[in-house]
């Protein structure tokens, strides 16, 4: 083991992909000394800053083993529910823009089968801030598959709370969420993402159901003796995902730095992308403010904000950030005064989820970014 790790601190230090100068040494270091640590095999960090890449770097390897492939600038990982922000929450805002989407009409407009004590209540807003009252999650790929075996069983769920009284982070509710993507559109969610904001975004490497002939690219997850009987490699790890057959709204896009960096700076520049409007800026301004709906809550819409303590956004980003972390070891952060942005790309659960090393990782890199910036003088 020491000798693999000093291998892990050779390899990072002296070998770090990047197109930036020496001021963000920093960010480097800290992701070198993760690697080193175990907090993941490897890692993709990618900044923006006032509408220019400034620093990728890709560091570390896809797995812990001494001959694994490096991690390349490149390299496609599962980024888990950020699917939630790139595909579903942008969908939505876009169906707002067209008028197809009511954020306060009642789920059961659009999902009838949606019944039961207190649903009547829930909006489509409360999904997107996850305070609809829904569970977290539940372990249904134990005993279903297919995605209408999962609508059909997630609209008969019965509530835990009562609708807008408290926050709770639930997978549950954006499935529902997916669903009423979907009947608005007329198109399938993966369909329309691709054609409504990865295209024109220009993320040609980021996809549902990536196919065998990616799988080079494509960091292993976690070792799952208790379903799979495998290592995750390639497929979506969230397992309801996969029992919904690997397309779902919160979770099961695979993506690169370069990519989700381009999504990112669209989100800094207020829903346009070199000029090209993808959703308006109300709509933008209004989904990354705290919704407002269960006192206390810093959730936005779809998004979350920087909470002044704990965030994995650190202490230095704008009160007036958001973003989302991905359970496999991913996040993406957008700092709206600064006009800068943070993706961090890892397989932090190669080979098990229990390792949680990422969370004192993330903070720690947010404020080694804006310190880089601040040392620019821009």
């Amino acid at each position: 083991m020491r000798a693999l790790v000093l291998f892990a601190v050779i390899f990072v230090l002296v070998a770090p992909s990047t197109r930036s100068s020496q001021r963000f040494a920093e960010v480097d270091r800290i992701l070198a000394a993760a690697i080193a640590d175990g907090a993941f095999p490897g890692a993709v960090v990618a900044v923006g800053h006032r509408g220019k890449l400034v620093h990728v770097a890709a560091l570390g390897r896809q797995t812990y083993a001494p001959d694994s492939p490096p991690v390349e600038t490149d390299t496609l990982y599962d980024i888990a529910s950020l699917t939630k922000v790139v595909a579903t929450t942008t969908a939505a805002m876009i169906l707002v823009d067209e008028g197809k989407l009511d954020l306060d009409a009642p789920v059961a407009r659009y999902l009838p089968g949606f019944t039961g004590p207190d649903k009547e209540r829930v909006t489509v807003r409360h999904l997107l801030a996850h305070a609809s009252g829904m569970d977290w999650w539940a372990p249904l790929y134990r005993e279903i598959q297919g995605k209408a075996a999962y609508l059909e069983r997630v609209e008969t769920m019965a509530l835990v709370n009562e609708p807008g009284t408290k926050e709770l982070y639930s997978d549950l509710g954006v499935i529902l969420l997916g669903e009423i993507l979907e009947r608005v559109s007329g198109v399938p969610l993966d369909r329309f993402v691709a054609r409504r904001v990865l295209e024109p975004l220009g993320m040609r490497d980021t996809l549902f159901r990536p196919p065998t002939d990616l799988l080079a690219r494509i960091p292993p997850t976690e070792r799952d003796d208790e379903w799979r009987k495998r290592v995750v490699h390639g497929e979506v790890h969230d397992e309801n995902a996969f029992a919904m057959g690997g397309i779902a709204p919160h979770a099961g896009l695979f993506s690169t730095a370069p990519d989700l960096a381009r999504f990112a700076q669209m989100m800094v520049s207020r829903g346009r992308y070199k000029g090209r409007p993808i959703v308006e800026r109300s709509t933008v301004r209004l989904f990354t403010q705290r919704a407002g709906i269960v006192p206390g809550s810093g959730r936005a819409l779809g998004w979350d904000t920087k909470s002044a303590q704990g965030s994995t956004a650190g202490t230095l980003f704008s009160p007036s950030s958001f973003g989302h972390t991905g359970f496999t070891g991913t996040s993406l952060w957008v700092d709206p005064e600064r006009k800068l942005y943070l993706v961090l790309l890892t397989n932090r659960i190669h080979p098990t989820r229990e390792n949680r090393k990422i969370v004192e990782v993330r903070p720690a890199l947010a404020d080694a970014v804006v310190r880089a910036i601040e040392r620019s003088g821009h």
